[in-house]
């Protein structure tokens, strides 16, 4: 049997990117996946490509009342939801200085209040499967301070610290609420012509002298997604080829 047959799994930012590579992941594991995001036309044609076991439904997870129609449609189509994976996150990067009350709001909409959507929106469909794994997307930068990207830093740790609360409040219930921390990943964001020699510069600096790939980053997903972490709640998983050990 595979590892989350019979779960229902609802992905943020699923249709492209990090996204995209947990909804595949989950999907190839046996799950029934909810694919949500802003992306329209990447998301349908993603559900269309994975068949019958996966569903596009729109969603911006700063919207309540989007949450709400997205769960609606994925109870409908597959029952109650079993894993929740609040990947979708957005970034701005400049100095401390220039940073306006509107960039921190636009990063904590997203970055904060679409976590806090998301779980609370969820755990009533999880306590009706009697109980889920919530997976938060976060990165390194909500474990340490980094020069230009000192907003970012603050939602990340913000969404760090609402994760380990969660997890000591539902633990009860048979809920898990653990955060993923990436380092440096192979997505089209670290592609950019105009960046390139600052990512070399940075992966001499990783241990494993390589980024990441997406596939790395789902696997550890799926992991807290299944059984298999059913002892872990309310802690950081890092995938950043070590990094964080320097």
């Amino acid at each position: 049997m595979k590892l989350l047959a019979d779960k229902v799994a609802l992905v943020t930012g699923g249709s492209q990117g990090l996204g995209e590579a947990h909804v595949r992941k989950l999907h190839e594991d046996g799950a029934k996946v909810i694919i949500t995001d802003v992306l329209v036309d990447n998301g349908e044609k993603l559900a269309k490509e994975l068949g019958d076991n996966a569903t596009f439904v729109k969603l911006d997870v700063t919207d309540p009342d989007a949450w709400d129609a997205a769960i609606e449609h994925g109870e409908n189509t597959f029952g109650p939801i079993d894993i929740l994976v609040n990947n979708a996150g957005i970034d701005i990067m400049k100095p401390f200085i220039e940073f306006t009350g509107a960039d921190l709001q636009k990063l904590l909409d997203v970055n904060l209040f679409g976590n806090f959507y998301g779980m609370q929106k969820i755990l009533p469909s999880m306590k009706k499967a009697g109980g889920g794994s919530i997976v938060n997307i976060s990165s390194l930068e909500g474990l340490r301070g980094t020069a230009g990207n000192s907003i970012y830093n603050a939602s990340k740790f913000a969404a760090t610290g609402l994760t380990k609360a969660v997890a000591q409040e539902y633990a009860e219930y048979n809920i898990r609420v653990n955060s993923v921390h990436p380092g440096a990943i192979q997505t089209p964001g670290v592609e950019a012509d105009d960046i390139k020699d600052t990512v070399q510069n940075y992966i001499q600096n990783i241990p494993m002298k390589r980024i990441g790939k997406p596939e790395e980053v789902a696997k550890m997903v799926a992991f807290l997604a299944s059984d298999n972490s059913s002892y872990s709640t309310g802690a950081e998983f890092i995938v950043d080829g070590g990094i964080m050990a320097t």
